[in-house]
C-alpha cells in the first residue's frame, strides 16, 4: 500500500500541497482529480521521491520511503512514474528503452520481458523504431512499457492522455485498464477529466489549492 501522511511541499511563500494525508490499498486504482496548479503532479513526484516534501510522511509497502532524516531513491521504491510527456530518450530504440530498467536478467529473459510488455501495450513489432518515428500515442504507450518493464508495485500516471482525441483516448484506457488487470499493480492517476477518474479508478481523490477536498468511491464492485 501508499500511506501519506501530512505532506507539504512550500516553494517560497506558495503552497503547493498543504498537509495531504490518505492512503492507498494495495490493488486499489485511486484518480487524483482536480484543476490546473491544484498540486496533483506535485504530489505524485513527492510519493515518487522525485521532490523533498517540507514535512511529512510517504509510506511504501509498510515502509518509510520519505519523513524526517529519511530519503529512499526512486529506484527502491518499486514505482513506476510515466508523465504527461513520454521523455524518451531520441538516441535509442523503443527496445532498448523498454530494457534500459531490466537489471539483473539474462539477455534471453530481458528480450522475452521487453517482448511481452510492449505486446501488452500494442507495440509489438515497433521494438526496432526510434521515438521520432512514433506517432503520439504511440511515445506515451512506449514511456508505459518502459516504466512497466521492472514490474513495479504501483503505478503512478501524470495526466497522460492529455492533447489526445477522443479515439485515441479511449483505445489507451482500454489499454490501461488490461495492463492494470495483468500486472495487478496499484494505480494513483493524475487527471483534470471526470470521465477518465470515472473509467480507471474505483476511488477519487479531489484536489485544489494544494488541499484535498474529497474522497469519493466510483465504480463500487469494480476489480
Amino acid at each position: 500500500m501508499i500511506e501519506v501522511r501530512h505532506l507539504t511541499r512550500r516553494f517560497g511563500a506558495v503552497t503547493g500541497v498543504d498537509a495531504v494525508s490518505f492512503a492507498m490499498a494495495d490493488g486499489e486504482r485511486v484518480a487524483l482529480l482536480g484543476p490546473s496548479g491544484s498540486g496533483k503532479t506535485t504530489l505524485l513526484r513527492l510519493i515518487a521521491g522525485l521532490d523533498h516534501a517540507d514535512s511529512g510522511d510517504v509510506i511504501v509497502d509498510g515502509e518509510l520511503a520519505s519523513g524526517p532524516g529519511t530519503m529512499v531513491p526512486p529506484h527502491e521504491r518499486r514505482i513506476g512514474f510515466v508523465f504527461q510527456s513520454p521523455a524518451l530518450w531520441p538516441h535509442m530504440t523503443v527496445a532498448a528503452q523498454v530494457a534500459f530498467g531490466l537489471r539483473g536478467l539474462s539477455t534471453a529473459a530481458i528480450r522475452q520481458r521487453v517482448d511481452d510488455v510492449l505486446a501488452q501495450v500494442s507495440l509489438d513489432g515497433l521494438g526496432s523504431r526510434y521515438p521520432h518515428e512514433l506517432s503520439g500515442g504511440q511515445a506515451r504507450l512506449a514511456a508505459l512499457a518502459r516504466t512497466l518493464a521492472p514490474r513495479p508495485r504501483h503505478l503512478l500516471l501524470d495526466e497522460p492522455l492529455a492533447n489526445l482525441d477522443a479515439a485515441l483516448k479511449d483505445r489507451l484506457i482500454d489499454t490501461i485498464d488490461g495492463i492494470l488487470r495483468r500486472e495487478r499493480c496499484s494505480l494513483l492517476y493524475v487527471t483534470h477529466d471526470g470521465g477518465e477518474a470515472a473509467r480507471l479508478a474505483t476511488r477519487v481523490l479531489r484536489i485544489e489549492g494544494g488541499r484535498l477536498t474529497g474522497d469519493d468511491p466510483l465504480n463500487e464492485g469494480a476489480p
